[in-house]
């Protein structure tokens, strides 16, 4: 029986537009996937940027889909003129979904040991997850002055803490 695979670093900006790594390269995921570069083998226009995999959750498109040496980075844009999609960016915004996640269906796979390792595959959908299978398949960062302060305010009172131990 086929199945549909759900597996994934992730930024948005205030227009909407989302960056991230679907799918990073080197480790196996939380049920042992390792995917492999150049198993991502398509040529594909737009893929369907899904909330939590739902196929009734469209919120966006991703335009931009291309390995690199790290792993499956995406490029989309969320559909800010739907309700949905502007409480997904929020959800992004607010740190309470930072993950990505792909579905995929197998073409070419073997086992080793626990891991099953992917060679090829047909890629359906990334969606924006809470908690994605793989375990570094997160937000890279949420392009914002706002985050960008928080940022710098974590950086200042952690570097600060350090400097009171240390005197």
């Amino acid at each position: 029986m086929d199945k549909l695979e759900i597996k994934a670093t992730l930024s948005v900006d205030e227009a909407g537009t989302i960056t991230g790594i679907a799918w990073p390269f080197g480790s196996a995921d939380s049920a042992g996937d390792i995917i492999t570069k150049g198993a991502f083998a398509f040529a594909v226009t737009s893929i369907p940027m899904l909330f939590n995999h739902s196929p009734s959750d469209l919120v966006g498109t991703w335009d931009e889909v291309a390995e690199t040496p790290d792993g499956l980075v995406a490029k989309g844009k969320l559909h800010m003129e739907q309700p949905r999609a502007r409480a997904v960016h929020g959800m992004i915004k607010g740190g309470l979904v930072t993950g990505l996640s792909i579905g995929f269906k197998p073409k070419a796979s073997i086992k080793q040991g626990r891991n099953r390792i992917i060679s090829a595959l047909d890629l359906y959908e990334i969606s924006v997850v809470r908690n994605p299978a793989h375990p570094r398949a997160r937000i890279i960062s949420a392009k914002s002055e706002n985050t960008a302060a928080a940022v710098a305010d974590i950086i200042n009172c952690a570097t600060a803490a350090l400097r009171k131990d240390y005197l």
